[in-house]
């Protein structure tokens, strides 16, 4: 359970706030809270909602960079390989 969850679970189930002092509910007043709650929540998903897409561009980012990197690698990689071959065929050609 998140945070805001809890705070929200919290909020919806204390009986202290709904009562005035005469003992009667007050259902506006009620209604109010749990909307105000409501409202601040989704405020916060959605800065939630927006901080996380922000961090799976970087990601994606990274990501995408790393990828390249690898690239590259592979191919120097095989570079190196074909040289190495090369070096060896013209060293077994001087052997004989």
């Amino acid at each position: 359970m998140t945070e805001w969850h809890k705070k929200l679970d919290l909020r919806f189930n204390e009986e202290g706030n709904t009562m005035n002092e005469t003992g009667n509910i007050d259902q506006f007043q009620l209604l109010e809270e749990k909307i105000d709650d409501l409202i601040e929540l989704i405020t916060d998903l959605r800065k939630e909602k927006a901080l996380l897409a922000e961090k799976v561009q970087t990601q994606e980012q990274k990501i995408t960079a790393l990828t390249e990197r690898v690239g590259h690698l592979d191919a120097n990689r095989d570079r190196a390989k074909q040289k190495i071959v090369s070096l060896l065929e013209k060293i077994k050609h001087l052997d004989m």
